[in-house]
């Protein structure tokens, strides 16, 4: 049908069916728009009413106790990192992951406590309370010796300081629908990140194996200094911490395993972690390993839960840009996680609510002395795969929590530090891995595997937070723009589930939403927004007319042509080839012309006939 033919059916419609509306619109949208945006805010009053207990409550019941039993160790072990004590990961692993319920947006995901976010908090801590401010002299034994208590005491102040303060960037990048920056962190850029991360948090903890007081450094070569002085001070080794270190990485190494070997097998996995601070606990009271043998035990866990504090205001300044840097490294982890998961289930993330939920768990988490939170691929995985289907399951691992603080915390204070060390090395296996990306990129990308080595050097060789940004900025120089040309490329092959996602990405990336919209694909759209569908509607067609009868230029915003990059793309179904050859007439119509390039093996070699 031509344009002038389409135009007079839309007027006609116009005037016969919607002039009787059009009073009504005002009335009707308000009432729409205020119920769409409260159900957008709030996710959980969309789809909690409509939860159905038969088809998933089993599945989050089982789902949700497996997760829980996992915060446990995790939550205590990531507060060692964090430097802070053992019982405030408990709060992180119980506070966030209710607001994060009521406000996420994502099904599978488990939030709560995270390495990488952990080690990146307890730089900070470390830098403004480090132990030589807090030393006092000990007339018993005529030595100087730190205030443990009062380090803490500060160090607590400090992780909440700077999670709040993260998470009020993360709301405000949400309120301003900044979800896109996450574009910008490539996936050889964020694995290569975490990997660098992991050997920031593997040397941290080596204290803690060896039983040994190394000297705090900061600044560039961090890393590397300290690692010099925990070789220096290896003589100096507590025989019996080491023993416990060894033996509690073979135990989980090995039941992890196990795990793995009979995972088809076993209902749920085996809480290897839940039985190893078990038995450590065990063992250790018995032994009594503190006094005995000198090993570093958790100390002292307070039962109940911390009243609500305001964070020390007069800290903000000193760690605005170390919360930026969690702000940014928190969110993309999630996304990441959160659009795998999507995908796999069909359904769509939405990347700016997840910025305001994660900035919600953080500043309300970080005002009951919380540290910063993310996602944790371990435990989503062992969400996903015991049944969990929705974030009921997540709710209830934060109940299993919650009984712990109240009634069992206590019985974990023999716990020794080093089994919590161990827990913590066996959890990196998976980011380690991670090297195993060198030689794939190598054959398929070498400019994403320079990217993914830049980073990890980077971000080894600087603090996690000032890595990130060179690491960024890198990544950034390695692109080569083309004046006029969008090259497009998706990290995920191209179907049903995903196709609205493809077409809203290029969309953003183009930044021509509004031109791309053809005669159809214009009515669709307005069809659903009733107080704007007379006006808008003609003054387009006013605009459009006026643009092509006086053969006015093309935008000269607008690219010349878009180049799609198809490599990750190994199928494609009917609904995917109609969204390419959507996406192919919409920009013909504002002369851009649309490139395919390398197309895999698989495709059909007349795909170009079928879109172009």
């Amino acid at each position: 049908m031509s344009l002038s033919k389409q135009k007079g059916v839309v007027r006609y419609f116009l005037q016969t069916h919607f002039l009787n509306l059009i009073s009504r619109v005002p009335m009707i949208w308000t009432s729409i728009n205020k119920a769409s945006c409260m159900l957008s805010s709030v996710p959980v009053l969309s789809w909690l009413p409509r939860y159905s207990l038969r088809d998933n409550a089993i599945g989050d019941l089982i789902s949700g106790i497996s997760v829980g039993i996992m915060h446990l160790p995790q939550g205590m072990a990531y507060a060692l990192l964090a430097a802070v004590p053992p019982v405030f990961g408990l709060y992180s692993s119980f506070y966030p992951i209710l607001i994060y319920f009521i406000f996420g947006s994502s099904k599978h995901i488990s939030v709560g406590t995270y390495a990488v976010m952990s080690v990146m908090i307890g730089g900070v801590t470390e830098r403004l309370a480090p132990d030589t401010n807090f030393m006092m002299y000990d007339n018993a034994t005529n030595q100087s010796m730190v205030d443990v208590l009062a380090r803490d005491t500060e160090r607590v102040k400090v992780a909440a300081a700077v999670t709040f303060l993260s998470g009020l960037f993360q709301m405000l990048l949400g309120l301003v629908q900044f979800g896109f920056v996450v574009t910008y962190l490539s996936e050889p850029l964020v694995r290569g990140y975490t990997t660098g991360a992991a050997i920031h948090v593997i040397v941290s903890q080596l204290k803690y194996t060896f039983g040994i007081s190394p000297k705090r450094h900061s600044g560039p070569f961090a890393l590397i200094f300290t690692v010099i002085e925990v070789c220096y001070l290896v003589p100096e080794t507590n025989i019996g911490t080491l023993v416990v270190s060894l033996v509690s990485i073979i135990g989980l190494v090995m039941v992890k395993e196990l795990n793995t070997y009979l995972g088809k097998k076993l209902p749920v996995p085996i809480p290897v972690e839940l039985l190893g601070i078990i038995i450590a606990t065990v063992v250790s009271w018995q032994v009594n390993l503190e006094g005995e043998y000198g090993v570093e035990v958790v100390g002292e866990i307070p039962s109940g839960l911390q009243p609500p504090v305001m964070p020390t205001a007069s800290l903000f300044g000193q760690v605005i840009g170390d919360a930026f840097a969690l702000s940014v490294v928190g969110y993309g982890i999630a996304i990441s996680l959160g659009r795998i998961f999507a995908l796999k289930y069909g359904y769509k993330v939405d990347s700016n609510q997840e910025l305001i939920a994660l900035g919600l768990s953080n500043t309300i988490g970080g005002v009951f002395q919380c540290f910063a939170i993310s996602c944790s691929m371990s435990r989503t995985m062992v969400q996903e795969s015991t049944g969990g289907k929705t974030q009921v399951a997540s709710a209830l691992s934060a109940m299993v929590i919650l009984v712990i603080m109240l009634w069992i915390g206590a019985l974990f204070e023999e716990l020794p530090k080093a089994v919590l060390a161990a827990i913590i090395y066996v959890n990196l296996q998976g980011m380690m891995k991670q090297f195993m990306d060198i030689p794939t990129l190598w054959k398929s990308n070498k400019v994403d595997m320079l990217v993914w080595v830049a980073t990890l050097i980077l971000t080894v060789l600087f603090n996690p937070d000032i890595g990130l940004a060179a690491s960024i900025a890198f990544s950034m120089l390695t692109v080569n723009e083309i004046p006029g040309v969008v090259i497009f490329r998706s990290s995920a092959t191209l179907y049903f589930a995903n196709a609205e996602m493809y077409q809203d990405a290029l969309a953003e990336k183009v930044r021509s939403q509004e031109l791309l919209c053809t005669t159809q694909a214009y009515f669709d759209k307005l069809s659903k927004r009733l107080t704007c569908f007379a006006s808008i509607l003609l003054c387009a067609y006013g605009e459009r007319d006026r643009h092509l009868e006086e053969g006015s230029k093309p935008d000269s915003t607008l690219p010349r042509a878009i180049i799609l990059e198809l490599s990750p793309v190994n199928f494609l179904d009917t609904v995917g080839v109609k969204t390419l050859r959507n996406v192919s007439r919409l920009h013909a119509l504002i002369s851009i012309l649309l490139n395919l390039l390398t197309c895999s093996a698989s495709l059909p070699p007349s795909i170009s006939l079928y879109v172009l």
